[in-house]
């Protein structure tokens, strides 16, 4: 039986109702996941694995800058090979922004502007996104906007690289507009938006899905008067988890099949990986299955799911059970903070949230487990409960004003389909010099977008809300998001407004291996 909708019966269907019910029997599986082009399968490890929960979780620091001016606060970041230890007794080699997996946090303050120096010493070009960020379409990482090493430095002069078909991420040559450099270059980051956890990573065109495997990704922390007002956990009860999935190759390297391993030429991923890269094991800040000590206090946790592909149903294994009081989303504090036995994490989405560890005695454990996973991906971390202290944390029941937005502009509809071995959005391939919309600046506008498989979908540029679902309201929707899940044939309705900058930007899919297959779309803000 096959699994895939054409384009054609894709589009029909979503000017229909009853959208979910009609694609859901369609997508059952009926062959082996990762062998049918639409549900990720799990790449298995070679190598020997630590038992769960032995290895200390690495606590972030955060990076120092170099200096500060007019421009803003500057921080110097080298993209570099390097290896480290993640499985006890290997070395794996990585790319690293400054040689770390994953690379340094960011801890920044809302309103003040900064300026990362970028210097490219690995083998690839490069692309650096702040995802969740507000940022000018100059420095928000659009796929083609490329940083070449010095060993294709050439490539970034046009007149140069037409000389050179074939090499070194050739899709900028097909794209008038791509903004190329050559080692370095400056990202101007303003940070004109509310306190949240954001996160950066590659977005190198075709080839996003490889880079951000081997390590190129980072937490970024924005803070503001209105989060440091609230009596939430602060310091060392303050902890960001970034929560990825990798498999290990017998020598202990990243396994990620790709038919050029150079990532030099055309993006060739094998069958295994196509419809997502999943590996079976959990890494949280980099460490395997780590265990954290904890008094019996309030801790936040901002949560971070940097996985290519993998989707997290979380939950705390306790005595008792557990509990998350979510006070944050992908764009900042919530309204009012919300209770979730079940944490429901999409590829790119963040939740910050709450847990009160002096509900279970010391001397207990509580682990963090994955609903959606088996084997070692149902196993994400785990927490030692080992004294008692003193805690003036609290939770108020009101954490913010945000806005409602109300609709006063265009009505769009975007369709996320495959056709044939080809992802599309509205029946296209990714065209960076083809806009697929023209988008208001400063107008409400709402988007429906329609799934026909599963896609977490991230909009560049903005920030949105969810005014519904076709399958009813859910929990995961509260506050400003920038990604949200489409489960398969299911329907989602925004209300978003671009009114930071006017520009290009991109809308797509963030299962990275979609990405790279050509799920994404080009738009204007006009």
């Amino acid at each position: 039986m096959s699994t895939r909708l054409s384009r054609r019966g894709a589009l029909k269907l979503a000017g229909g109702a009853g959208l979910g019910a009609v694609l859901a029997p369609t997508l059952a599986g009926c062959v082996k996941p990762g062998d049918d082009g639409i549900n990720p399968g799990t790449l298995e490890s070679k190598a020997k694995l630590p038992q769960p929960f032995t290895v200390p979780l690495p606590i972030p620091k955060p990076l120092d800058p170099i200096g500060t001016d007019a421009q803003g606060t500057h921080y110097a970041m080298t993209l570099q090979e390097a290896e480290v230890e993640m499985l006890p007794g290997y070395k794996t080699k990585i790319f690293g922004y400054n040689g770390t997996f994953p690379g340094p946090l960011l801890d920044v303050r809302a309103g003040t502007p900064i300026v990362v120096h970028q210097t490219n010493q690995l083998p690839v070009p490069i692309v650096t996104h702040l995802h969740g960020g507000l940022t000018p379409p100059s420095d928000d990482g659009f796929p083609t906007d490329l940083v070449y090493p010095k060993t294709l430095a050439d490539m970034a002069d046009p007149a140069k690289a037409a000389a050179m078909t074939g090499m070194g991420g050739m899709p900028s040559m097909h794209d008038p507009l791509a903004h190329m450099s050559a080692v370095e270059r400056d990202y101007v980051f303003p940070l004109k938006q509310r306190a949240a956890t954001l996160w950066y990573h590659d977005h190198r065109m075709d080839f996003t899905g490889a880079q951000v495997w081997k390590g190129l990704f980072g937490v970024c922390v924005v803070r503001d008067e209105e989060d440091d007002k609230l009596p939430l956990p602060k310091g060392e009860r303050e902890i960001p988890l970034v929560i990825v999935d990798r498999a290990f190759d017998a020598d202990g390297q990243l396994l990620y099949p790709v038919d050029d391993p150079t990532l030099l030429g055309k993006m060739a991923m094998k069958k295994s990986i196509q419809a997502g890269a999943q590996g079976d094991v959990i890494l949280v800040n980099g460490a395997p299955w780590p265990f954290l000590e904890v008094a019996a206090v309030k801790y936040r946790l901002r949560l971070v799911n940097g996985s290519n592909a993998r989707r997290y149903e979380l939950k705390l294994d306790g005595p008792g059970g557990g509990e998350f009081i979510q006070v944050g989303s992908d764009g900042g504090l919530l309204a009012a903070p919300v209770p979730h036995k079940t944490l429901h994490i999409s590829p790119a989405e963040r939740f910050d949230v709450v847990v009160d560890f002096s509900k279970y005695p010391v001397g207990s454990t509580v682990t963090l487990k994955n609903a959606a996973g088996d084997g070692g991906a149902a196993r994400v971390m785990q927490f030692k409960v080992t004294s008692k202290a003193s805690d003036d944390a609290t939770v108020p029941a009101k954490l913010s004003t945000i806005e409602k937005l109300t609709v006063d502009g265009a009505k769009r509809r975007l369709v996320f389909a495959l056709n044939g071995d080809q992802w599309e959005v509205n029946g296209k391939s990714f065209d960076p010099a083809k806009p697929l919309l023209k988008a208001e600046f400063g107008k409400v506008e709402e988007w429906t977008v329609t799934s026909v498989e599963r896609h977490p979908v991230h909009l560049h540029g903005t920030h949105f809300q969810v005014l519904r679902r076709a399958s009813g309201s859910s929990d995961y929707d509260d506050g400003w998001k920038d990604t949200v899940e489409l489960s398969p044939g299911s329907e989602i309705t925004i209300a978003v407004r671009f009114d930071a900058y006017r520009g290009r930007y991109v809308a797509h899919c963030h299962n990275l291996e979609h990405e790279d297959m050509a799920m994404m779309a080009a738009f204007q803000v006009v």
